[in-house]
């Protein structure tokens, strides 16, 4: 349906023919037709844009992952592996003298209890930091304190990203 008799802009698409005595300015387009081009890019509603508590929450995350030292070993902070060495200090709590071989993000280790419960306080040491992180910034958020440029400071230390290589 056109909005006028020229059929100058497209105001309406029907997926079949309409009654002509209901409807006025009916006609039919090609689809590749400019002014269905138009209507459609139009009537396409734009990607909301995430709110200052979202792209903070995000920041969290992406913190949250991207791994700690602990020692010298470089230790993998995803949400899999906080699963994984959760499990694995529980074991170590449940039996002192557990051993196990140990993934790091430089390869396997073997390690006793007491490095594994070294591991898993820092691990969640490292995620409640960022979550407090978080808190800071949404009280600032809310306060009407905050700043973009203050996602950027004030995390936890974390790893460097690791850059991707084609042979990886």
């Amino acid at each position: 349906m056109f909005s006028d008799e020229a059929q100058t802009k497209i105001v309406a698409v029907f997926s079949c023919p309409q009654d002509e005595g209901s409807y006025a300015n009916l006609g039919v387009v090609e689809p590749r037709d400019q002014r269905f081009l138009t209507y459609m890019s139009e009537s396409i509603p734009a990607e909301p844009q995430p709110g200052p508590s979202q792209v903070i929450a995000s920041e969290r995350y992406r913190r949250e992952g991207i791994g700690i030292l602990v020692g010298a070993m470089s230790i993998e902070t995803t949400r899999d592996s906080q699963a994984l060495i959760a499990s694995t200090g529980l074991s170590a709590i449940l039996d002192p003298e557990y051993r196990c071989n140990f993934k790091t993000l430089n390869g396997f280790v073997e390690i006793g209890a007491e490095q594994i419960l070294a591991i898993t306080k820092a691990v969640r040491s490292h995620v409640q930091a960022c979550f407090d992180r978080e808190l800071d910034l949404l009280r600032a958020l809310d306060a009407g304190t905050y700043k973009d440029e203050m996602l950027a400071v004030g995390w936890p230390d974390s790893l460097p990203p690791t850059p991707i290589t084609a042979h990886q």
